[in-house]
């Protein structure tokens, strides 16, 4: 039904600019009721972080950026959602246009720049819906103008801490200058342990909300050690990979939009961020669970994710131009390949990591 209502929705919807079709699917949103969504096959089950998750197939953050429809996006289908990116005060972002379909390449560049109603915004939303079921999580970044960016993801854990499941320290965004130049070792390592300390302190006496950080696709593999190894001696719960590229492949159709600043997501950034991926996995040495992330549009690229390393896997951009039927294409389509290849999703975490990281999926 729902992808049904896609169909006949899409030609409305692409024939607006991306920004202003967004909206108007959030406000659609806003006005479904939050009913439970159909129970998922037993098999898509599987326990990450402590914490259990119905099927493996979540939302990216960057859809529900002012954490506005949560209960409505889980209603889709999805086994998790991540909300934001969420930074400590309203900001606006970039100026509009700042968002692009690349309709040939199924992609999209955005270059939004965390626009953000601000982690008040956010904790009021959220408190709002605290206890209901089903597993939900904050993107977190900095201000643009902030003087003490480390201090600004310090702030929304204090105030996000123990609301949701799992918060994201965005550290990868190329959308804000110089966010991405927290990646480098020292500033990283100051940046987690003041975050892992904030939320012990917040979360004291009560179930620790999960810290994972979101990487680059963009990074040497020197970069990506030093990223693992600090981020494992800091306690860091997961790894989310990866981030937008600033890359643009030869390969891309639409080249007069792909001269566009920004990030690209879709199916473009499937082999790069995959690739990242089975890397990472071979470092973190199952030490903590990945979340893989870029171009997955189908039930064969969240294979590949999870036979790279993703114990769960998230999209977005697919969702453009595939619409919400996809998620359950995804699930039907795993259930699948359990049953051909009689194994089970927490078996085939990893598998090829070595194959991928070399380039063979």
């Amino acid at each position: 039904m729902i992808g049904a209502l896609f169909s006949l929705a899409r030609p409305a919807l692409h024939s607006l600019d991306a920004e202003t079709a967004h909206q108007l699917t959030i406000r659609s949103l806003a006005l479904m009721p939050a009913a439970p969504a159909s129970k998922d096959d037993a098999r898509l089950a599987i326990d990450v972080f402590g914490r259990h998750f119905p099927n493996p197939v979540g939302l990216a953050a960057g859809f529900d950026k002012q954490c506005e429809v949560p209960d409505q996006l889980l209603s889709l289908g999805f086994g998790f959602v991540e909300l934001g990116g969420v930074v400590p005060k309203p900001q606006q972002g970039n100026p509009r246009p700042r968002v692009f379909r690349l309709t040939r390449d199924e992609a999209v560049i955005n270059r939004f720049g965390l626009n953000s109603e601000g982690v008040e915004a956010a904790r009021e939303r959220l408190a709002r819906r605290f206890g209901r079921p089903g597993v939900v999580g904050v993107n977190i970044g900095a201000n643009k103008d902030s003087n003490d960016r480390i201090s600004d993801y310090v702030t929304c854990i204090r105030a996000l801490s123990g609301l949701v499941d799992f918060l994201t320290i965005n550290v990868s965004s190329p959308n804000t200058p110089g966010l991405r130049d927290l990646q480098g070792e020292a500033f990283l390592d100051d940046l987690l342990a003041r975050c892992i300390d904030a939320r012990n302190q917040t979360d004291e006496g009560r179930r620790k909300t999960t810290i994972l950080l979101k990487i680059a696709p963009d990074i040497s593999l020197e970069t990506l050690d030093a990223i693992v190894a600090t981020a494992l001696r800091r306690g860091v719960d997961g790894l989310t990979v990866s981030n937008t590229t600033v890359a643009r492949p030869e390969t891309l159709r639409e080249k007069a939009l792909a001269a566009e600043t920004g990030g690209l997501s879709g199916k473009p950034l499937f082999v790069p961020s995959t690739r990242i991926l089975a890397e990472t996995f071979l470092r973190v040495e199952r030490k903590i669970p990945l979340v893989g992330v870029g171009g997955v549009d189908s039930a064969e690229a969240a294979w590949a994710k999870i036979r790279a390393g993703a114990s769960l896997v998230q999209l977005y951009s697919a969702m453009v131009y595939k619409g919400p039927g996809l998620i359950g294409d995804i699930k039907r389509g795993l259930v699948q390949k359990l049953d051909q290849e009689k194994t089970s999703l927490a078996q085939a975490v990893g598998r090829d990591a070595s194959a991928i990281a070399l380039g063979r999926f």
